[in-house]
């Protein structure tokens, strides 16, 4: 069959893509062969495989070169946290992750005859993430056993992340917030965290302005809406996720330390101040000035290499944004 009219030039590889996947809704996955997609694109079967390795490939060639990168990164890292670095490394398969033929496929699972397929290739690619977090954090220190079931756990959270955000629509919204909440679920078992009687730390704030303060901790700052009530009388109430919480008590030394460091002197620490690690501190403080949030101390880099920034939000509550830049101890701000 000729090209159709205004295919891009054949060779490319996302010209082979296009044409395999109209093949596979047209055919079915089973029903296509190599020859028959190289014959759609316009090239020869031989020039299929300077592309792809086979047809599988191509669904699956854009996520393969990401875990390779992964695990190079995870292989030569040194850092003295390695819960964090799995974390960064994994969550980092989302960069720039455009929609491609495997967001398709998983869309179209049934009328392209890929159930299979997926289901037998997906588990091989769960095991590349898992057996690459595992080494990573038996080398860190962790025992066989909790490092296979946290790599199971983010091998997990990678396909669930990429197929739920494949099913929302990939595209309308970033492969990143998917992965970032898969990843909350995986990262409870990679840390050696001891548990107590307290199960979980809520910080509860009032605030008469529920809606305005509610878009603003959840939209802006970024913390997905977990739970939420109503009940009689207007009663409303948000539970937001955030993370990992610790409880950090300092003394009154610690805390003019902290204030010296952290701001000019004109910002002094409240009783309780509220605490958020995030991936970028100059980013997340603009993201936050421009959602209402009033800037009490510009980020700077701190003597425990981290970068941290103070904020007052909505509800009055004084935010301080930190940034680990090395493996040291997570002093808090």
């Amino acid at each position: 069959m000729a090209p159709a009219i205004g295919r891009p030039r054949a060779s490319s590889r996302e010209t082979l893509a296009e044409a395999a996947c109209e093949l596979f809704l047209e055919r079915g996955f089973e029903a296509t062969s190599v020859a028959d997609i190289a014959s759609r694109a316009g090239v020869s079967r031989s020039s299929f495989f300077n592309y792809f390795e086979s047809k599988s490939a191509v669904l699956w060639a854009g996520l393969d070169e990401r875990l390779t990168h992964m695990q190079t990164r995870l292989e030569a890292d040194e850092e003295t946290d390695a819960p964090r670095a799995v974390r960064a490394a994994v969550l980092g398969l989302a960069d720039d992750f455009a929609p491609d033929s495997l967001a398709l496929g998983i869309v179209n699972a049934a009328a392209m005859g890929l159930d299979a397929e997926l289901e037998r290739e997906g588990a091989l690619r769960r095991g590349r993430v898992a057996r690459s977090v595992a080494d990573r954090l038996e080398r860190g220190g962790a025992d066989r056993l909790h490092a296979d079931v946290a790599g199971a756990a983010w091998g997990g959270a990678v396909l669930s992340a990429i197929e739920a955000w494949a099913h929302d629509g990939a595209g309308r919204t970033a492969l990143s917030r998917f992965l970032a909440m898969a990843g909350e679920s995986a990262a409870l078992v990679s840390g050696a965290a001891p548990i107590g009687a307290v199960r979980q730390l809520r910080v509860v704030v009032q605030a008469s302005a529920f809606e305005q303060t509610l878009a603003f901790y959840r939209d802006v700052v970024g913390m997905p809406q977990a739970e939420a009530y109503e009940a009689d009388g207007g009663a409303r109430v948000a539970i937001l996720a955030a993370g990992r919480a610790t409880l950090e008590i300092a003394n009154p030394e610690q805390v003019t330390f902290i204030d010296r460091v952290e701001t000019d002197g004109d910002a002094p620490s409240d009783p309780i101040r509220i605490a958020l690690e995030v991936d970028d501190t100059h980013a997340a403080q603009s993201r936050l000035d421009e959602g209402g949030a009033v800037v009490e101390a510009s980020a700077r880099r701190t003597p425990w290499d981290s970068v941290n920034a103070r904020l007052r939000g909505p509800a009055g509550l004084q935010l301080t944004l930190f940034q680990e830049l090395g493996g040291g101890p997570s002093v808090l701000p």
